[in-house]
């Protein structure tokens, strides 16, 4: 039997209040917040962190074979970004990381051809959703990263067995952007409702008929597209319980595009163990677009012991407010005026590939008297020494307002790590205001800056867990 052996999503930390939209430009915005990717963020970034949160969640012998990375709008094109998350995750370099993206179905199609083939699979989504100021797509969208971990039960035990598939494919214009545009366009909403409804009445019908299942047999029920109107169409003529629905985070997160399946299919499974742990509960993933796509799930005994190591509903239920024309000029949409210091070269690739187990996977040396980790590595230390899921504490700290950064101020830290070394670390995801000695710190993969197209990833410290964390702490 092949299924999800583990699951788990990325949510930035970044809100933005909708309301705060109309009183800017004169129109648009609306009720609750949508994620917001930070100025150092991007789908490589998040992707990297749900494909961290769902290997520290997976049982302790799994490992992928392969990485597949879908998005629309990636880092980089012809070259391939789902080697910066092989890297950064320090996966053997026999496990092979693909792109599987350019539209919105490449994702649930990625998890599709993941289940049916034989190979342990992290299938990985993210996405930046923005459209132009005062548009329906800036405020409904959201910025977010999932991924799953698919195998057999033959390597270890699945939190859910995949028993159906059924998939409907349709050439109509509905949404598009053609490459080098800012925003996507939409045909007339109507149109498109028209042709996603029948087609996902006719995939729901042939999955539910391949399971030998009636509606009704259904616990929960994820329906999901970026054309908003057609899903709420398609509810209604599906024939499931209205409590089997599932929360589409609309109000909290926003639609996250390409992660979006991926991302409320971890957000569920992550419910349910946390709930109940209940095995034999059937979990239907509906997706609209370019045609629909069903998948059939049936949760199994794992997932009781099942714990995330960071509940998604924590990350969409919390985070730190951002201001309208920050958000603006973290997507380039509102020129700001620079720091008046040099912009930094770009970064070497030599350099890089010689160093890519430092700047990459954050692993330094160890010195060879005292056996403490060295950060950075020097050519003197002998082995290694694997910082990346190491916490620390912050021993001093110093705002800079001078040195060059996308969205200044930059806040240092010398940070200790737990068990020896010492590293100073630009901090992100927290304001200079809230900063102390004695905070805890964990390393996250970040981008520095970007010179002549070339994006410089690197590590950098945020605060502990989640912002609820924080705040009960």
């Amino acid at each position: 039997m092949r299924g999800i052996r583990s699951a788990a999503g990325y949510i930035p930390n970044g809100r933005l209040d909708r309301s705060t939209i109309a009183p800017f430009v004169g129109t648009g915005g609306g009720k609750g917040t949508r994620s917001v990717a930070s100025y150092d963020e991007d789908t490589t970034t998040m992707g990297f962190e749900a494909a961290r949160l769902a290997l520290r969640a997976a049982p302790g012998s799994a490992r992928a074979d392969m990485v597949w990375f879908s998005t629309v709008t990636p880092a980089y094109l012809d070259k391939t970004n789902a080697t910066a998350i092989h890297a950064a995750l320090r996966l053997d370099d026999d496990v092979v990381a693909l792109d599987l993206g350019g539209a919105q179905r490449s994702a649930v199609g990625a998890l599709r051809i993941a289940l049916a083939g034989s190979d342990e699979v992290l299938v990985v989504a993210a996405d930046l959703r923005t459209g132009l100021p005062g548009g329906a797509d800036e405020a409904s969208g959201g910025d977010g990263a999932a991924a799953l971990l698919i195998g057999d039960d033959a390597s270890g035990p699945l939190l859910a067995e995949h028993i159906a598939s059924a998939s409907v494919t349709a050439e109509f214009l509905d949404r598009w952007r053609a490459p080098g545009d800012a925003r996507s366009k939409v045909w007339e909403e109507r149109f498109g409702e028209t042709r996603y409804v029948a087609l996902g009445e006719r995939a729901w019908s042939d999955a539910i008929k391949q399971a030998e299942l009636t509606p009704g047999d259904v616990e929960r029920v994820i329906v999901t597209s970026t054309h908003a109107r057609a899903a709420r169409s398609l509810v209604n003529r599906l024939g499931i319980a209205k409590e089997a629905l599932v929360d589409d985070l609309g109000s909290t997160v926003g639609n996250t595009g390409a992660a979006h399946p991926a991302l409320l299919l971890a957000t569920t499974l992550e419910a349910m163990a946390l709930e109940s742990g209940a095995p034999g509960q059937v979990i239907a993933l509906v997706v609209l677009a370019d045609g629909a796509d069903v998948l059939l799930f049936r949760t199994t005994e794992a997932t009781a012991a099942f714990r995330p190591a960071l509940p998604i509903a924590d990350r969409a239920a919390t985070g730190r407010p951002v201001t309208y024309g920050k958000f603006l000029a973290w997507r380039g949409m509102l020129p700001m005026e620079p720091p008046r210091r040099p912009e930094p070269g770009r970064a070497s690739a030599s350099a890089s590939a010689r160093r890519e187990a430092w700047k990459f996977g954050f692993v330094g040396r160890r010195d060879p008297d005292t056996d403490a980790p060295q950060l950075p590595p020097l050519p003197s230390g002998t082995g290694s020494a694997a910082m990346s899921e190491v916490p620390g504490t912050i021993a001093a700290y110093t705002v800079d307002r001078i040195a060059y950064s996308p969205s200044p101020p930059i806040v240092f830290a010398i940070v200790d790590f737990d068990g020896g070394g010492r590293f100073p670390v630009e901090l992100t995801d927290v304001a200079e205001s809230d900063v102390q000695v004695g905070d805890r710190v964990e390393m996250t993969f970040r981008r520095l800056f970007t010179a002549d197209g070339i994006h410089n990833y690197f590590w950098k410290a945020r605060p502990i867990g989640s912002p609820r964390d924080r705040q009960d702490g």
